[in-house]
């Protein structure tokens, strides 16, 4: 389908959706939010895509929050219809594809744009990259999942400092304190971050798609006995019977 703020990008097994409202830093509007959201459903029943990467156009912002304007009179019941949704529609979404996805942070991440990096399962930044939750310098918190997520990449001491003063951190602190996971020079930064999508596309995806749902319970009580469930079940389907297969033939496997 076509799209009016975000570009789409298939090329072999690695789809790359980029946000494209540079004239406003890619900040999130409903529409950019509903055309994500059907992106990612697009890719999630596309066979040949095995791996997502999420980028912002041009070298300034991945995106630079949420676009204000469109919620400046709420009152509580929208605004609460406003996260809620964002939160069922998109960054939940993300969390729980059945394909990785990887933010390729290239610039501003701030508010919401910090919130929708902090949804993938991965994160690579420029090093020019700022990355921070400014929503109490308006009077409000996060409402797309930051005060959820963000402790539990940075430990709550930080998420809290974070949170509380409003402050922008630089690319080379958020790889410090775990927020991201590598920081590239602004031209590099696509090139390795497909470089790590063809390393993860060559694995077996239904592993990795069992691996990301394990993972997101790890912090659950359900973590554990999903993973011996998941770790069972997959004794039974085809890719483990190629990865096996290959190992003991001393052959690359071929899933």
């Amino acid at each position: 389908m076509g799209y009016e703020n975000i570009l789409l990008d298939k090329q072999d097994k690695i789809s790359t959706i980029i946000i494209n409202r540079p004239e406003s830093l890619n900040a999130l509007n409903a529409k950019t939010i509903s055309e994500l959201s059907s992106a990612l459903e697009e890719l999630n029943a596309d066979a040949d895509c095995r791996v997502i990467i999420l980028t912002g156009s041009g070298e300034k912002s991945f995106v630079a929050g949420a676009d204000i304007k469109e919620f400046s009179d709420f009152g509580q019941e929208k605004a609460e219809e406003l996260a809620r949704n964002g939160q069922n529609s998109l960054f939940n979404k993300i969390e729980n594809m059945t394909k990785p996805v990887i933010a390729a942070v290239n610039g501003f991440a701030l508010g919401g744009g910090l919130e929708l990096a902090m949804a993938c399962h991965i994160r690579y930044a420029s090093e020019n990259a700022k990355l921070g939750l400014p929503e109490v310098t308006l009077g409000l918190i996060p409402g797309y999942g930051g005060t959820q997520r963000l402790p539990k990449l940075v430990g709550k001491g930080i998420a809290n400092e974070m949170i509380f003063s409003a402050k922008m951190v630089p690319a080379q602190r958020a790889k410090e304190i775990g927020l991201v996971n590598e920081v590239y020079p602004i031209e590099d930064l696509l090139t390795k971050t497909k470089e790590l999508a063809n390393v993860i596309a060559n694995n077996s995806p239904m592993a990795i798609s069992k691996a990301i749902h394990a993972v997101n319970l790890s912090d659950t009580d359900k973590g554990f006995e999903t993973e011996i469930k998941y770790f069972g079940e997959l004794f039974d389907l085809d890719d483990k019977k190629e990865g096996v297969s290959a190992f003991l033939e001393k052959r690359k496997p071929s899933f």
